[in-house]
């Protein structure tokens, strides 16, 4: 059994109308039509989950990346349970897979709870689609998708062919907040069940608050999961915001990666997305402490860009301010050139941006 990437990510919404319109609007994807419900599995982890067609669905592209929107169709379906815990937020991170059989059976082996065994279907325009649901974390599932003949071609994710081009081409990472205590065994059990390596991990602390950051991922490298937890012996921070906000853990961002991240943002910014600053002096210091850049530290300042390096190469990132209701998951645009690491040097600094945003909602719900 192999993970060959993500195949798709799976947003339960409450307004499906106005979501799709959101990304297709701002951040340039494209609507590609109805999301064939017998290839969506139900529900996180709470609800259980199955096969079964419900609530609507719809699909969004661009380069690789592949993301479906659904909405509930009733007040019985897992996605309303889902909004009503969570509010919007990623219900399933789907993995590709040339077995779902053996997959599913590695999976369970190594601590998934089976919530949908492997079924099969005849692919949308021909080939096979093979289907089977399993726990992650929090209330999200993995489902496991084999492709195979036509469908192969015409499905989602990266082995699908590329979707319409545009500013993303691929899904760098999701991040994923944990409660205190809880990282070691997320680590543990994405290499039991999914035989993902532990490839990095870190400590940050600003202003009395910490946490603590562990990277796992595929042997390929096609699916990187960044997981966060808070340290309690800290004060209370961000990350704790997100669980508690949130209504547990879940995913606070997904990293689109694109190969011209000034003009992604100079062309995000024209329509009206809002990124987090960076702290007062974070470019002062920026040469002293990385040397020269491929993008300019006046180029980086004018679009508020975020840089770091590592001994394969740099790296550029910066974060959307969220516009979520309850101010949690956000978007991050991230330019790889060479690095292979996670922006080390500017956790802190989005930490600290952060945590102003943080300060700010608490001074306006203090005025209220």
């Amino acid at each position: 059994m192999s993970i060959l990437g993500i195949d798709h990510v799976e947003f339960y919404v409450a307004d499906l109308r106005k979501a799709a319109a959101s990304l297709c609007r701002d951040f340039g994807f494209t609507h590609t039509g109805p999301y064939d419900p017998g290839h969506r599995g139900a529900g996180g982890a709470q609800d259980g989950g199955d096969a079964r067609p419900a609530g609507r669905s719809v699909m969004l592209r661009q380069g690789t990346i592949a993301l479906v929107l659904t909405a509930a169709g009733g007040r019985g379906d897992p996605a309303a349970g889902y909004v009503e815990r969570h509010g919007d937020g990623v219900a399933s991170i789907a993995f590709r897979t040339d077995d779902v059989a053996t997959a599913f059976d590695q999976a369970v082996a190594g601590g998934a709870r089976p919530l949908a065994a492997p079924a099969y279907a005849a692919g949308h325009g021909g080939g096979r689609v093979g289907l089977a649901v399993v726990s992650g974390f929090g209330d999200v599932t993995h489902r496991l998708v084999e492709r195979t003949g036509s469908a192969a071609e015409s499905g989602a994710g990266p082995q699908a062919g590329a979707g319409p081009a545009g500013m993303f081409q691929a899904l760098d990472h999701a991040a994923i907040c944990l409660q205190a205590g809880q990282i070691d065994a997320a680590v543990r059990f994405y290499g039991d069940a999914f035989g993902f390596a532990h490839v990095f991990d870190e400590r940050i602390e600003v202003n009395g608050q910490a946490m603590i950051s562990k990277v796992v991922q595929d042997e390929a490298g096609a699916v990187t999961f960044t997981l966060i937890e808070p340290d309690p012996s800290r004060s209370p921070g961000q990350i704790d915001e997100f669980l508690d906000r949130h209504g547990g853990p879940g995913v606070q961002h997904l990293a689109f990666r694109t190969a011209g991240i000034a003009q992604a943002v100079r062309t995000l910014s024209a329509r009206g997305v809002q990124f987090l600053a960076a702290p007062p002096g974070y470019y002062r210091r920026l040469e002293p402490r990385l040397g020269a850049l491929a993008i300019p530290v006046e180029a980086l300042r004018a679009v508020n860009v975020l840089a770091d390096r590592d001994q394969w190469g740099q790296l550029f990132q910066i974060f959307t301010r969220s516009t979520h209701e309850r101010g949690t998951f956000f978007i991050e645009l991230i330019e790889r050139r060479g690095a292979l690491t996670f922006g080390s040097g500017n956790i802190k600094a989005l930490y600290e941006a952060l945590g102003e945003e943080q300060a700010a909602r608490a001074s306006a719900a203090s005025r209220d």
